[in-house]
């Protein structure tokens, strides 16, 4: 895999998982729509996906950097 990929990938991942993570419009919208239960597990899915997200990145970094130097 490429490392711009890399790097895209995981920056993508790592701001959507940040937005859904720090939005407190998700909870009054899941809420107004019933589904308040899933928001109790979601950290255990949304934190753990940000940290990959950003080990996507500094992977890609790293990668770019090898391949340079």
């Amino acid at each position: 895999m490429r490392e711009s990929t890399l790097i895209t990938t995981g920056a993508i991942g790592a701001v959507l998982a940040a937005i859904c993570c720090a939005t407190p419009l998700l909870v009054v919208v899941l809420g107004a729509i019933g589904l308040t239960g899933w928001l109790a597990k979601a950290d255990y899915v949304v934190i753990p996906a940000l940290i990959l997200c950003f080990g996507l990145i500094a992977f890609g970094f790293y990668r770019r950097r090898l391949r340079r130097g």
